[in-house]
């Protein structure tokens, strides 16, 4: 495939790699994404998921809130693909810059990688409303039906961006820096339609856009490459 060997070319060439990901990067890792034909949002539950990740929401109804998170969304046992690998590989070899993700899964860190931008959060660190107190997501997942804080009996939060929250400065500070060096950007498994996130990719300045997504993006016409394979098996072969 054409496109395959310009984005080897490509990447062979690139001093400063930036990964911009969202969900279709974690979908070979078994995890569902969101807004695919099969993703999280096309299933049925009581409430749709925006509402249940809201702020509000958890506030108003925690117990089943956590009911959907551990099962939908706190997913330990996965383990980081092909994809995670290569670009743990790549800032190994001083190649990438960063990875900037809209993923909680902590998979890009499973892999190895260190230079990681978690614009959503991660279901890795979580604490008390009420004390602060940190806790593993092992409490989380648990402690059921709420997991309450063992010090001060407060609720304990996922650190997860939920709807109706901001974005972290300091994640978004660096995200922006790290993109605005790139001088190849890599846009995977994310449909570009969340923002405050997908704006951030107004900040690159290069000539060599890349998008691997199965489904079209608002962005596709501005890329050098689009390609619609599985991004695993995209970077899987990259050298």
């Amino acid at each position: 495939m054409e496109a395959i060997q310009t984005l080897k070319a490509w990447v062979d060439e690139a001093r400063a790699i930036v990964f911009f990901g969202g969900a279709g990067v974690s979908t070979e890792s078994g995890l569902k994404d969101f807004r695919s034909v099969d993703g999280l949002y096309r299933e049925k539950f009581d409430y749709p998921p925006e509402e249940i990740l809201s702020h509000s929401f958890f506030l108003r109804d925690p117990a089943y809130f956590y009911r959907f998170y551990r099962e939908k969304m706190l997913a330990l046992d996965a383990e980081p693909n092909a994809a995670h690998r290569t670009l743990a590989r790549w800032e190994r070899e001083g190649k990438l810059l960063a990875v900037v993700t809209q993923n909680i899964d902590g998979l890009h860190q499973k892999a190895g990688s260190r230079r990681v931008y978690e614009l959503h959060g991660s279901v890795y660190r979580n604490h008390c409303m009420q004390c602060g107190k940190a806790f593993g997501p092992e409490y989380v997942r648990d402690h059921t039906p709420l997991p309450v804080c063992d010090a001060c009996g407060g609720l304990v939060k996922p650190d997860v961006v939920l709807y109706e929250e901001a974005l972290d400065d300091g994640c978004i500070r660096g995200a922006v820096e790290a993109i605005a060096r790139a001088d190849l950007l890599i846009v995977g498994g994310t449909s570009l339609t969340v923002y405050p996130a997908a704006g951030l990719l107004r900040y690159y300045g290069g000539s060599r856009l890349a998008i691997l997504n199965r489904d079209a993006t608002p962005m596709d016409d501005r890329a050098g490459l689009v390609i619609r394979e599985p991004i695993a098996r995209v970077l899987d072969q990259m050298p």
